[in-house]
């Protein structure tokens, strides 16, 4: 055996006998054996939380103690003399489309009579039916009459109760849905 080789051997057997011995670790031996002698410590349980009680406030729709006492006139709806003389008929009968609210109802296209020089609105239902309509006729549930039909859009007049026992006319249209 050449000396570099000895001397290798004995160097790791120096350094492997170094580790050996256990009289480094006493002081971590002593401090653990009092960590485990001393009483192990108690945990405090959570406190009791009382359960909410909500509050409704009833006086809502009682008049303010902080203003001053408003007299209040009452009229009935019979005294009031109606704004316009607009109703529907309620005597014609009912078309197909009348029973559809207006916001189902789609405009997917148009067609031109030449004979007659008619521009008819093809309208869709939620029902996946697609129905011919013209000018004059009814559509929507507020008794709403197409005036004007055009390529991209109809316009139609809605008779409306305007809530104090009369009725009121309201435009609406309808534009062509590009789907």
């Amino acid at each position: 055996m050449s000396i570099r080789n000895l001397l290798t051997i004995l160097s790791v057997s120096l350094v492997l006998s170094g580790c050996s011995g256990s009289d480094g670790f006493a002081d971590i031996d002593q401090f653990m054996d009092e960590t485990k002698a001393k009483p192990r410590g108690k945990v405090e349980p959570l406190p009791e939380f009382k359960a909410y009680q909500s509050f409704t406030y009833s006086a809502a729709n009682r008049r303010d103690p902080f203003s001053r006492p408003v007299d209040v006139v009452l009229s009935s709806i019979a005294d009031e003399k109606p704004e316009s003389n607009v109703k529907p008929d309620f005597d014609r009968p009912k078309e197909l489309l009348e029973t559809f609210g207006l916001g189902s109802l789609k405009m997917v296209g148009t067609l031109q009579m030449q004979e007659a020089n008619t521009l008819w609105a093809l309208i869709s239902d939620n029902e996946s039916g697609i129905h011919r309509v013209k000018k004059g006729q009814f559509l929507g549930k507020n008794h709403g009459r197409i005036v004007v039909i055009e390529e991209s859009q109809l316009e139609l007049i809605e008779i409306v109760p305007n809530g104090r026992g009369g009725w009121l006319e309201r435009p609406r249209s309808i534009s062509l849905d590009d789907q």
